[in-house]
């Protein structure tokens, strides 16, 4: 979604690299340079306006010219003001404190409406609440039948008393769902209205009415963020005509510029609450201005990587591979190596989930072109091998390799190229579990690699000279030269160990009682 923006702002951060002082030119094409990216994003002007005119002023003041790295003080006032114009804090939802909690929603008609009342729906039964959705939306077709096959699909149940297709008073079903809900004990209602095509008179009052009979606790602006400028004329339309809490951003997942998400939140004065950016229905989460801002800035979002797969990730799998890893609970298998990348599936695509990390900005391309097959490819070699194999991939020699390809439908090399990554990753996740850090990388701080506290340093490997000869008497002699060596600490300036060049060779033969005319060897 703000992949342009991403992509401008890096390079205009990437001109400030390296000086020490930022004089008023600087700021200035800083400045022009940030007002262009969020022209281009389809940010309101109003708010593009505000934004740069704080980013100068803050950059003209004590804390950049006093930095010490001036580059990175720009970059945390723009990641500082882009939080503070997508709202601020994170937004959480108000609960009513007796009866269900009602909430409304409301959009144009095509923003996704009918689709995200079943993801908020399993997103409040996840945080341990018995939602209930409601069926108001009577004019679109096929618009009830919709929300009961995704309420279906969530596992929530459905009021719809009244077919739709234009049939049916919605009023009267939203007041009438209340009562419903305190019978069979619901906890939360989700009212989903009719969208409209614009800003139709009629449909605001019907929507306005919804909202006088049901009294809801949150009214939910439903927004597409791929609707540009005009994104924030129908927000104001919706504010004036039936008012609300917060708003949702859907479609965030889109190749749009993104511009209504930075736009929204600054001219209506209310929060973005949630955003949805995917097909599945688990696609759906608060908004949280700070992260957003992180990713826009390729700064990534590990908070969210964090909470998706402590969500996605069964603990008691994830303890039982970590002890195989450290080597105490047996050798980390092909079945550990399964089960584990079926448990990152859960987390969503893999472009997706490499998205969040720092930096990744730079990788976009690659991300994109990810064949998303490729782990379906894995799984097929890994299932098409036997227990055995999977237990030790050892055992599979040529044979094996051949019969497992046929069986996958993939080629010999797949196999090859499968298992020789299995042993390598295996390798390194059990030298990292290890606290050994990376192969080939002395120790970096979280990574392991260096001494640990109270422990010896690993001794260093002898080089050619600290060899001990095969010749008996030699090594008598060196045996002598570093225990003369370790008492006085001294050595030659040679390199050889003190005292060494007046070794008696002969009176050290003698004291071994080698076998006679042996001592020709030692000349």
């Amino acid at each position: 979604m703000f992949a342009t923006l991403s992509d401008r702002l890096a390079d205009t951060f990437k001109n400030l690299r390296g000086k020490g002082r930022l004089s008023e030119a600087d700021i200035d094409a800083t400045a022009r340079e940030i007002r262009i990216a969020l022209l281009e994003a389809d940010v309101a002007l109003p708010v593009v306006k505000e934004f740069v005119a704080a980013v100068k002023d803050r950059a003209r003041g004590e804390e950049v010219s006093q930095a010490l790295n001036p580059a990175q003080q720009i970059v945390k006032i723009v990641n500082e003001e882009l939080v503070t114009i997508l709202g601020g804090e994170t937004r959480r939802l108000r609960y009513a404190k007796t009866g269900p909690t009602v909430i409304m929603l409301a959009g144009l008609q095509g923003a996704g409406k009918t689709t995200l009342a079943a993801k908020l729906a399993l997103w409040l039964k996840e945080q341990g609440k018995t939602p209930m959705l409601v069926a108001c939306d009577l004019q679109r077709p096929n618009a009830v039948r919709q929300l009961e096959v995704n309420g279906e699909r969530v596992g929530v149940p459905v009021f719809a008393p009244e077919p739709g297709n234009g049939v049916g008073d919605p009023v009267s079903v939203a007041r009438a769902s209340i009562e419903e809900a305190k019978r069979r004990l619901h906890d939360v209602v989700i009212v989903d209205t009719a969208g409209r095509l614009g800003v139709d008179a009629e449909l605001m009052k019907q929507a306005s009415d919804i909202r006088d009979a049901v009294s809801p606790d949150e009214v939910l602006f439903v927004v597409d963020a791929m609707i540009g400028q005009d994104a924030v004329s129908t927000a104001q339309a919706f504010l004036d005509g039936v008012g609300y809490d917060g708003v949702v951003l859907t479609k965030l997942d889109g190749d749009a510029r993104g511009g209504a998400a930075l736009s929204i939140a600054s001219i209506t004065g209310k929060p973005v609450m949630f955003a949805s950016n995917g097909e599945k229905m688990t696609d759906f989460d608060l908004f949280h201005p700070d992260r957003m801002a992180s990713r826009i800035l390729d700064m990534g979002d590990v908070m969210t990587l964090i909470e998706q797969a402590e969500k996605a990730f069964d603990s008691e799998q994830a303890m039982k591979a970590a002890a195989k890893l450290s080597g105490q609970g047996g050798e980390f298998t092909l079945d550990d190596f399964l089960e584990q990348m079926q448990q990152v599936r859960k987390l969503g695509s893999m472009s997706k989930i490499m998205g969040m990390l720092p930096g990744m900005g730079q990788f976009r391309e690659q991300l994109e072109n990810f064949d998303e097959r490729e782990i379906d490819r894995i799984q097929a070699i890994i299932q098409s091998m036997t227990p055995a194999e999977r237990a030790n991939p050892k055992i599979i020699d040529g044979s094996r390799r051949a019969r497992i390809a046929k069986g996958s439908g993939r080629q010999v090399s797949d196999v090859n190229q499968l298992v020789d990554r299995f042993f390598e990753a295996r390798k390194m996740m059990m030298q990292m579990a290890r606290g050994g850090g990376l192969p080939g990388m002395p120790g970096m701080p979280g990574l392991g690699g260096g001494p640990k506290k109270g422990k010896a340093k690993p001794q260093q490997k002898k080089g050619k000279g600290a060899k001990r000869s095969g010749n008996p008497a030699k090594a008598a002699q060196q045996a002598a030269a570093e225990r003369e060596k370790a008492a006085t600490g001294a050595a030659s300036p040679f390199g050889m160990p003190a005292g060494a060049e007046d070794v008696d060779y002969e009176q050290a033969a003698a004291a071994l009682n080698l076998p006679k005319d042996f001592s020709k060897f030692l000349k």
